[in-house]
């Protein structure tokens, strides 16, 4: 069963292609990472992690269109699979709203464990996104 977890649009005060450039690359996406996760791994295009008490978890960006949205693919030995779309929005040349939505075939039972958490997750990272651009 298909299920669909989003976090709250945001808004940043920035230009939304500071934000594209910033998530368009793991490289830079550790200091907007939660305490929680540790052993980070990137390559720019992917990245693997752990999350304490969890799985290690991947992804894999799979498509980027400029200044709008970044689809990413969850990789790693999960009990099932996943997308990560981030989506932009321009409000002008210094704002922006982000959202980040995970797209899951998770079961019922998987989903009454994990939803909370991953719910946790995409906001602390939309968050922490919002403080990393506006410094």
């Amino acid at each position: 069963m298909s299920r669909r977890i989003e976090s709250q649009n945001v808004s940043i005060s920035c230009p939304p292609e500071k934000v594209y450039v910033f998530l368009s690359n793991f490289d830079h996406f550790e200091s907007v990472l939660p305490e929680q996760v540790t052993n980070w791994k990137s390559t720019g295009d992917s990245c693997s992690f752990e999350v304490k008490g969890m799985a290690t978890i991947g992804f894999r960006i799979t498509n980027r269109t400029p200044y709008s949205k970044i689809s990413m693919l969850g990789e790693g030995k999960l009990p099932f699979g996943f997308t990560l779309d981030t989506y932009i929005v321009g409000n002008g040349p210094m704002n922006c709203q982000v959202q980040l939505v995970i797209e899951s075939d998770m079961n019922p039972f998987i989903a009454t464990m994990a939803e909370k958490p991953l719910q946790s997750f995409i906001e602390m990272i939309v968050s922490r996104l919002k403080m990393e651009m506006e410094k």
